[in-house]
């Protein structure tokens, strides 16, 4: 064979070495390298497809950025505790596998339970804390049964009516701010409770009312959840739930601290129109004697009254003969304020008595449930 015939199959051999015998070696390295290599950035396609556990790829997309890292995240906190106090959990990579063969929260409300791998997000300052005082009902208020309640909250340091789709974003982000305030909004939850001075713990799945409060309300940092229908008779607690916009409880910055919310006990009665606002005009020290403000012996205390010698407070109650205001009325034939001032003549709430919960279906109300 000639030179000139030899050369050129020498070539061609090169040639087709160089593009498929080194091609299938890198070939081979890029596929399955990324399975072996978590951190390498240049593979983090194949790394994300087939190593996802490890952190890394897409780019670095995946990747914990090590400005992030929370280095006590890695400290159990005994080196300087005090006594009593427990160890803290360790990671060194802020316990982002926590939720690692577990049932991720993914946005909905697990009833069974779940873990949540979204970072917990922005704290306002303590300058920014938020805090909260129910402004209707005020505690002790007396309601009438079955009419329209406006339960009123009023906020500080929130910024209300950011409220996510609960059905799916549940959880799913962290906690934000706005000018440096917490971006949410807040739920009202009222209770049965049965005894104004009950030390049960009500059932936390039951509620007579709750309604999330998606609005920014007055701007004042007051906001309102009416119930048209109002509640049966009754002693009830009602509490305000802030949330941020994904429907977390807000985080504050610092321990100590007033809470972020605020609870009041309030009844449902039928003998509750005089009894709200302090028993107003029954106080036995206000002096009025038999004809003054419907107190007199025909009026609305007297023999025949409501708290007269047949009723709730008569001659066999809190008012009776021996008791605060007299025989024949509230403050009876005797002078302005009877013959003894007994002090617990007005007690409870509008005579209701004990056990008259029980027997009565109990109401349940879901205007929107988050």
């Amino acid at each position: 064979m000639r030179f000139s015939t030899i050369m050129p199959l020498l070539l061609a051999a090169g040639l087709a070495n160089a593009q498929f015998g080194k091609g299938k070696g890198k070939g081979n390295g890029g596929g399955f390298g990324g399975q072996n290599n978590g951190q390498n950035a240049q593979n983090g396609q194949n790394n994300g497809v087939n190593n996802g556990q490890n952190n890394a790829g897409n780019n670095g997309a995946n990747c914990l950025d090590p400005s992030v890292i929370s280095t006590n995240s890695n400290n159990d906190g005994l080196a300087d505790a005090e006594a009593g106090q427990a160890a803290s959990a360790k990671d060194a990579n802020n316990f982002i596998n926590f939720c690692k063969g577990k049932e991720i929260t993914n946005g909905l409300q697990v009833k069974g339970g779940s873990c949540n791998p979204i970072p917990m997000g922005n704290i306002p300052s303590t300058n920014n804390m938020i805090s909260a005082v129910m402004v209707n009902p005020k505690d002790g208020d007396v309601v009438a049964p079955n009419t329209a309640i406006n339960f009123s909250v009023k906020i500080n340091n929130l910024v209300a009516g950011t409220f996510t789709n609960p059905d799916v974003t549940y959880y799913v982000a962290p906690q934000d701010l706005q000018g440096g305030k917490v971006v949410g909004h807040t739920h009202i939850s009222v209770q049965e409770i049965g005894d104004a001075k009950t030390e049960q713990p009500p059932d936390a799945q039951t509620f007579a009312f709750f309604k999330g409060i998606n609005n920014a309300g007055d701007g004042q940092g007051t906001l309102s959840a009416p119930l048209a229908a109002g509640l049966p008779e009754g002693v009830y607690r009602v509490c305000s739930i802030t949330s941020a916009a994904n429907h977390q409880p807000v985080l504050m910055p610092v321990a100590q601290r007033g809470p972020q919310d605020d609870c009041v006990r309030f009844t449902v009665s039928a003998n509750g129109g005089g009894n709200n606002g302090g028993n107003n005009g029954q106080n036995a020290q206000q002096g009025q004697g038999a004809q003054g403000k419907g107190q007199g012996a025909q009026g609305a205390q007297g023999a025949q009254g409501a708290q007269g010698a047949q009723g709730a407070q008569g001659a066999q109650g809190a008012q009776g003969a021996q008791g605060a205001q007299g025989a024949q009325g509230a403050q009876g034939a005797q002078g302005a304020q009877g013959k003894g001032q007994g002090g617990f003549g007005q007690g409870g709430f509008g005579g209701k008595g004990k056990g008259r919960r029980f027997g009565r279906p109990r109401f349940a109300a879901r205007d929107f449930v988050a």
